[in-house]
């Protein structure tokens, strides 16, 4: 699944970024940056600086504890005859998310999906520079909670994603979805009217939505490190495409459309007089 966050935000309360990448629970109630958020900000940060190594880890960390949690409730209810059931499956997912979120939130952002991590850094609420690293993180933790979960319950049923129709039904489900998540997670993530605090239980509850609907179709990845990591364990990669394409499109596509909406004080003249529309949006 997925969650999100932003690199290098303008100074909030405390909780008012738990998703966004060096915002929440590390500046003081006056709104001044720390010193590391101002080399987030600037893009000067070292790339092996011991800050990143932990935000590395919590990725790895988050991802892992994320998808162990989900696949493992789906395997778990195909191994004994549905005492999991669906909606406890959505719910586990949903749940999962939430509680990672205000768990990690304030150290690496929480993205646990490489899509999120991607659509971020388009917005340019994110480094280019660190995003490989992320996204390998993020592959690395479902990857290893993959392994686990065959050492633990072997091969006999798939706790991936394929598609349960056509490639095309899924890879447009898929896209909607993600589009929806991001929408939510740029929302209470980046934006400074919204209730910080919620962050973690928007998000959540966004995925168990989503999943309830779009699960028993295209299996509600939204998050292609998810369906990347039990694929390389199990060796079973139908329309792999679909989740690598789709996530990444609609969570792209999801982040530059609450942009559209986002807050800004300036007039369109001002906008418009001195730069792009697409900057000026990025930018407020």
């Amino acid at each position: 699944m997925a969650a999100g966050g932003e690199h290098g935000a303008n100074g909030l309360q405390e909780h008012a970024g738990a998703l966004e990448e060096g915002r929440g629970g590390v500046e003081n109630q006056t709104g001044r940056e720390s010193s590391e958020q101002t080399l987030n900000r600037t893009g000067k940060q070292p790339m092996f600086s011991v800050q990143f190594v932990q935000k590395i880890l919590a990725e790895i960390f988050g991802t892992y504890m994320l998808i162990f949690a989900g696949c493992a409730s789906v395997t778990v209810n195909l191994r004994t005859g549905g005492t999991v059931t669906f909606p406890g499956i959505c719910i586990t997912w949903g749940l999962t998310v939430m509680v990672m979120v205000y768990s990690v939130g304030h150290i690496s952002g929480a993205h646990f999906n490489p899509a999120v991590t991607f659509a971020f850094a388009t917005c340019g609420r994110f480094p280019w520079k660190q995003v490989p690293a992320y996204a390998a993180a993020q592959l690395l933790g479902s990857t290893a909670a993959s392994i686990t979960l065959r050492l633990l319950f072997g091969t006999e049923h798939f706790f991936g994603t394929v598609p349960a129709g056509s490639d095309v039904q899924s890879l447009v489900l898929e896209f909607i979805i993600t589009f929806y998540l991001m929408f939510v997670v740029s929302g209470v993530a980046t934006d400074n009217r919204a209730i910080g605090e919620l962050a973690g239980l928007a998000v959540g509850s966004t995925v168990v939505l989503v999943v309830l609907f779009a699960g028993p179709i295209s299996g509600a990845s939204m998050n292609p490190a998810r369906t990347l990591g039990p694929a390389m364990i199990i060796g079973r990669y139908k329309g792999i495409w679909v989740y690598i394409v789709g996530p990444v499109g609609g969570a792209v596509a999801g982040a530059w459309a609450y942009n559209l909406i986002r807050f800004t004080d300036k007039p369109l003249r001002e906008i418009t007089r001195t730069g792009s529309f697409l900057r000026s949006a990025r930018m407020s």
